[in-house]
């Protein structure tokens, strides 16, 4: 993971989303200023900015920092869950671009650090081996936070080990142009700037 720069709403989210999403949440009874009621449904008005979103952030996934397709599975992770606030629902600064895995991995876990808000330095990553680890250098608290980070995703699983390895790999092996591979694995590429690997 790495620091993800927020980026404005688009012009027409207020309309499209926040308005009539708080007019359907007012509709229902529901509080603005407390947790959504458990298996209360909502309609799903954020699907209408999916594609702002993914065009928003380069289709980088706020977790992985990769790019993935859209058809590969485009979804809004809402950093604040639905089921902690209700008024955070339609509102555009609470979206995390996910791809599906990784959204279906956060859930409304509240042992992530946000993207939003990440320091940097906190993640190492073993291009070799697409292994995944907290900077050794950390105090034993923000140890622990990278630490449950890594856990709850399951960022350090032999899938995203293998497709960070593979991305790496397919740099090298075909001489990749550096500011292509900087704007599809952000991550990558800045550990293999730490380290000295990129190519010239």
């Amino acid at each position: 993971m790495i620091y993800v720069k927020p980026q404005p709403e688009p012009s027409d989210f207020d309309k499209k989303v926040r308005v009539k999403g708080i007019a359907h949440l007012k509709a229902k009874g529901i509080a603005l200023n407390k947790a959504l009621p458990s298996g209360t449904e909502v309609t799903p008005l954020w699907r209408e900015s999916l594609t702002d979103l993914h065009v928003a952030y380069g289709g980088i996934c706020a977790y992985l920092g990769m790019f993935f397709e859209r058809v590969a599975g485009s979804s809004v992770d809402y950093f604040i869950a639905k089921s902690v606030s209700a008024k955070d629902i339609y509102e555009w600064s609470n979206y995390r671009l996910a791809c599906s895995t990784l959204n279906s991995r956060k859930r409304e876990y509240n042992t992530v650090l946000d993207p939003f808000y990440l320091a940097p330095d906190l993640f190492r990553l073993q291009l070799s081996t697409g292994h995944i680890y907290p900077n050794p250098s950390l105090s034993p608290h923000a140890m622990r936070l990278v630490e449950l980070t890594i856990e709850t995703l399951s960022l350090d699983d032999a899938l995203c080990r293998d497709t960070r390895a593979r991305c790496y790999q397919e740099y090298v092996k075909y001489k990749l142009d550096n500011d292509y591979f900087r704007s599809k694995y952000p991550f990558i590429w800045l550990e293999a700037y730490r380290q000295g690997l990129l190519l010239t």
